[in-house]
């Protein structure tokens, strides 16, 4: 099943995509800065192994023009928190143990989201992006297990863990991508292992 889904702010409309297999082991949620694609070889290959994929905007059309936003955590963890709240009311989603795999920018959001919503956020992934911004608070509380993916060509983000990692107590790992390897296997098995299994999810999907 796929559904078109959207949330309205006072900076315009947020544009979402629900894509749904028959029996998901869990639902990815996978907010994104960029407009949203037609066609998301990310998703489509989570999709593929059995994942419920919700790719979301988290700024819309005219908050792109300001090179600032994707750099405000708190403007992006807030719309991160409206998406978590659209999937605690939406009957497709609501039941389904939730992972968030976020990129760039957008981890530091996703982590504060991650550690203050850690009743309903199962287990998170991130690629890239600077870990630390979301907070030492953040960092101390988050108890979803934790994957860092990071490129071997980007030495910021690694300094960024490594002065993070000494904050976190959830369980994690972090690996480092080299050119041309698929990440989402990788992200896909983290989920499998971590995600809250909920009853009535054939076990033959985990």
């Amino acid at each position: 099943m796929n559904r078109h889904l959207n949330i309205q702010t006072s900076h315009g409309t947020l544009l979402g995509h629900l894509a749904l297999p028959e029996h998901p082991r869990s639902l990815v949620l996978l907010p994104r800065i960029q407009p949203l694609a037609v066609d998301d070889p990310f998703a489509g290959n989570l999709f593929n192994r059995g994942h419920a994929v919700l790719t979301m905007e988290v700024i819309s059309e005219r908050e792109r023009h300001f090179v600032d936003t994707p750099q405000d955590v708190s403007r992006l963890a807030r719309r991160i928190t409206d998406i978590l709240d659209l999937i605690r009311r939406d009957g497709d989603m609501q039941e389904l143990p939730l992972a968030i795999h976020a990129s760039g920018d957008v981890t530091p959001a996703a982590i504060r989201v991650a550690a203050l919503r850690d009743t309903q956020v199962s287990t998170l992934s991130c690629h890239g992006g600077l870990v630390d911004r979301a907070g030492l608070q953040a960092l101390e509380m988050l108890v979803a297990p934790l994957l860092i993916l990071i490129d071997d060509n980007d030495p910021a983000a690694l300094a960024s863990w490594q002065r993070a990692h000494r904050h976190v107590a959830c369980p994690c790992a972090m690996h480092v991508l080299q050119t041309g390897e698929n990440q989402e296997e990788r992200v896909s098995g983290w989920f499998v292992e971590h995600a809250r299994r909920l009853p009535g999810i054939p076990d033959s999907l985990t």
